[in-house]
């Protein structure tokens, strides 16, 4: 893997979770997390600010299969606003990783940090896109992981190679 700065993101129909990886692609850490506006796209403008204000060298959007691995609402929302992100970006590669339950483990580890669901509610997409992020860098073999190749794996499926819109 190349160096430089990586980006994940966790899309929800409100907000939009941003993290950051180190330039060497070891550490994800939270950003922020942008208020999601469907009509204008003032968020996909701030995101690609932000892409080219840190030098991205690549975006990871988090992909939400059901836990059977099946496509939904949610899939369909998350490939068209990677579709959205890519084409202000580009050349920046847009990717897609596999984000089961990643809210859901965020707002465990937010409560049992003991805060309230209030709270989190601002930050919970936040620590969502550093779970997607971190297993990301983690499986493409970064700093001496497991992947090595970059290639986005499903469970039983293999390389994510093919599948149309996630990769570039």
């Amino acid at each position: 893997m190349s160096p430089g700065v990586r980006i994940g993101v966790d899309v929800g129909s409100v907000r939009v979770g941003v993290a950051r990886s180190d330039p060497g692609g070891v550490l994800a850490s939270p950003v922020v997390t942008l208020r999601r506006n469907a009509r204008t796209g003032a968020d996909l403008i701030e995101l690609a600010a932000l892409v080219a204000e840190l030098g991205a060298v690549e975006v990871i959007v988090g992909l939400p299969r059901t836990l059977a691995g099946r496509s939904g609402g949610a899939v369909d929302a998350a490939r068209a606003y990677a579709t959205a992100l890519r084409e202000r970006i580009a050349p920046v590669p847009v990717r897609m990783a596999d984000e089961r339950l990643t809210t859901v483990a965020a707002s465990r580890t937010l409560s049992q940090q003991g805060m309230s669901a209030r709270r989190q509610r601002a930050v919970v997409d936040q620590v969502a896109a550093v779970l997607i992020l971190q297993a990301w860098l983690d499986s493409t073999g970064s700093a001496g992981g497991p992947g090595g190749s970059g290639a986005l794996t499903r469970p039983g499926r293999g390389s994510d190679a093919g599948a149309g819109a996630d990769h570039e």
